[in-house]
């Protein structure tokens, strides 16, 4: 039974090592670029001026 509880502390391990690396990769994501490029929809717009061109 003892190495159940090995497992599962280690597996708690890991998600809090994870949640971490998330809250870490969201503060700099955060930092590196606007809220204007983060909020955008570039595919989108790529998309629309694809469409133009085949219509055309």
């Amino acid at each position: 039974m003892e190495t159940w509880n090995y497992i599962e502390y280690a597996a708690w391990g890991l998600s809090a090592l994870f949640g971490l690396l998330m809250v870490m990769d969201w503060f700099k994501t955060d930092s590196t670029y606007s809220e204007d490029v983060l909020t955008s929809s570039r595919e989108g717009e790529l998309e629309a001026m694809t469409e133009e061109s085949h219509k055309g």
